[in-house]
């Protein structure tokens, strides 16, 4: 292993995990705070392993992974994050990523995922083999949440989280109109009355 990027913007996440990578003698490590500034470091350094949060400003963990892999790099990814599994690993996977790795776990567990990534394995949580203990309203909730693109879940989980579209716009890099009708599409999608409702619904579920 020589070069090692990690995408955090918590300051303090991002000295934890270097703290780990020089135990591993990684000399070479990148830090990006956002999703932007993320993709410009792996294009101009192409990284051997990119650890990546899913939630930070501008470009999303999510859109991040995307564009690694369009740009048709040789670049490992590894996602460590706090976002529930159930609902974003899939989503990880099929955008490439070869590891998730969830904040709760121990710093051992991160360790372990880079080692196997780096050996040439993926590293991926067990999840629940069913919903049989979730009720008949949470299964179909989550059925609703698995059916939004990444842009719509991204912004889910924003309004749940009290963001104004102003708030958005400015995060996310888009514009004022783009959200509200993004807003709009969720009300119907996830079959709620109002942008109120979504908080109780990402509540439900675990989203935040």
């Amino acid at each position: 292993m020589k070069k090692v990027l990690i995408v955090d913007d918590h300051p303090v996440i991002r000295a934890a995990v270097k703290i780990i990578l020089k135990q591993e003698n990684v000399n070479v490590i990148y830090e990006a705070s956002n999703g932007v500034d993320a993709v410009q470091i792996v294009r101009e350094h192409l990284p051997d392993l990119v650890i990546l949060d899913l939630v930070m400003p501008g470009l999303d963990g999510l859109d991040v992974l995307a564009r690694i892999k369009a740009a048709h790099v040789n670049v490992r990814t590894l996602v460590f994050t706090s976002q529930d599994p159930s609902f974003y690993l899939n989503r990880c996977m099929r955008a490439g990523a070869l590891a998730y790795v969830a904040k709760v776990n121990h710093l051992q567990e991160l360790q372990k995922a880079i080692h196997a990534v780096m050996s040439g394995y993926t590293y991926y949580p067990r999840l629940p083999a069913s919903s049989v203990s979730l009720d008949s309203l949470q299964r179909n909730e989550r059925q609703m949440i698995d059916k939004l693109s990444d842009r719509e879940l991204t912004i889910f989980l924003c309004l749940a989280q009290g963001m104004s579209n102003k708030e958005i716009a400015a995060t996310m890099m888009l514009s004022h109109k783009t959200v509200s009708t993004y807003k709009t599409r969720l009300i119907e999608k996830l079959n709620v009355p109002s942008a109120v409702c979504l908080r109780e619904l990402a509540k439900r579920n675990h989203l935040i």
